[in-house]
């Protein structure tokens, strides 16, 4: 790793703490020995690695070499928001696709190297911007704008990806999308308020209406495609000597097939600018360095992503305010999780009183549209 910013696959200043369970060198050592073909690997060292909330990600280092480990998290969760197989599905579906992915080098189904679904991919080398960007990357406003334009070709070029012709045709049911990703999260709402955390009732007022109001205006879906389900830049390796250039593109579990504007909107969502209004800036809760000189702003990503793509982008408000919703919901559940102590409170850091600003972030979408 040349150059890392506050979170990275592959090498991280701010790891996961190392009483995390989840994984024992020996055992990922042995596994792996098999798997690769390669006795070196009996001898490895493991480092959880990433700032991510959700799916765990060690690296891997032995004599043989490095590797990337991922698997759920430790306790109950959602088996579809944490599903190992589908992950490595897609990565190894778009191998051969102008998507860039890390390469999958093995995988297991359950039991061992770590009790549960897992799998190992290539250490790839590079840059995930995250907060401050990291010192001598990206330093001049023309890098930071082909870093922007760098996530919005590959995003386009995600969304050009037959499903069918890389063998994802059955990886999702595209129709209804929209409405099933509503009732989903809605869903998933209920499960964090019922597991006790505190919640007042005018944010269950505000958020059911926000529901409501999403649900009763679907808007139509122009194009079936594969989502990535959490698009945003620090899910992205950029190459550390040229930040226009995406290496690798991550953490893939919430992928399906659906409404590719999901991925847009979502992204937006997370996007900061150094001029937000109050709406924007009360809802910042995932560090960015989006708002420094030079990244495009939230207008010009959609008109460059309009560009790539051809969709018409009349109804992005509605998809926005559903990434906010959809904001909101996941990370009501990790503070549950935090809760009900099956993951470190350290996840939780930064997320206290979070849902309120991103639900009225998404009825500020919906009535103003993108302004300020």
């Amino acid at each position: 790793m040349a150059l890392s910013s506050n979170r990275d696959v592959t090498d991280d200043s701010r790891a996961v703490p190392d009483s995390h369970p989840g994984a024992d060198a020996a055992v990922v050592g042995a596994w792996l020995a098999e798997r690769l073909d390669d006795p070196a690997w009996r001898h490895s060292t493991l480092r959880p690695i990433g700032g991510g909330r959700s799916n765990l990600t060690y690296r891997v280092d032995s004599p043989a070499g490095a590797v990337v480990l991922r698997r759920p998290p430790v306790g109950e969760v959602a088996a579809t928001a944490h599903d190992m197989g589908r992950e490595q599905r897609v990565i190894s579906a778009l191998a051969d696709t102008p998507v860039p992915v890390p390469r999958v080098l093995a995988s297991s189904a359950g039991g061992p190297p770590v009790d549960a679904p897992c799998y190992v991919m290539e250490l790839v080398d590079g840059v995930v911007p995250l907060g401050e960007l990291p010192p001598g990357w990206a330093t001049t406003e023309d890098e930071r704008r082909r870093a922007s334009q760098a996530l919005v070709d590959v995003l386009v070029a995600l969304h050009e990806v037959d499903p069918a012709a890389v063998g994802l045709g059955d990886f999702g049911r595209p129709e209804g999308f929209l409405a099933r990703q509503v009732r989903r999260w809605v869903t998933q709402w209920e499960k964090a308020r019922d597991s006790g955390i505190p919640v007042e009732e005018k944010t269950v007022t505000e958020l059911t209406r926000l529901a409501e109001a999403l649900a009763g205006a679907l808007p139509t879906t122009q194009r079936h495609t594969i989502v990535h389900g959490d698009y945003r830049i620090d899910n992205c390796l950029f190459d550390a000597g040229d930040p226009g250039r995406i290496r690798a593109v991550l953490d893939w579990e919430l992928s399906t097939l659906g409404d590719p504007l999901a991925d847009l909107g979502l992204l937006l969502v997370y996007w900061r600018e150094a001029d937000d209004g109050p709406a924007w800036r009360a809802a910042r809760f995932i560090p960015s360095p989006t708002q420094l000189p030079g990244f495009l702003g939230r207008t010009e990503i959609a008109r460059a992503y309009a560009a790539g793509s051809g969709l018409d982008l009349a109804p992005l408000p509605w998809y926005v305010a559903f990434g906010a919703f959809k904001l909101a919901v996941v990370l009501a559940g990790i503070l549950a999780r935090v809760r009900a102590g099956v993951v470190p409170a350290s996840m939780a850091e930064g997320l206290e009183g979070s849902v309120d600003p991103l639900v009225a972030l998404g009825h500020h979408v919906l009535a103003e549209g993108l302004a300020a």
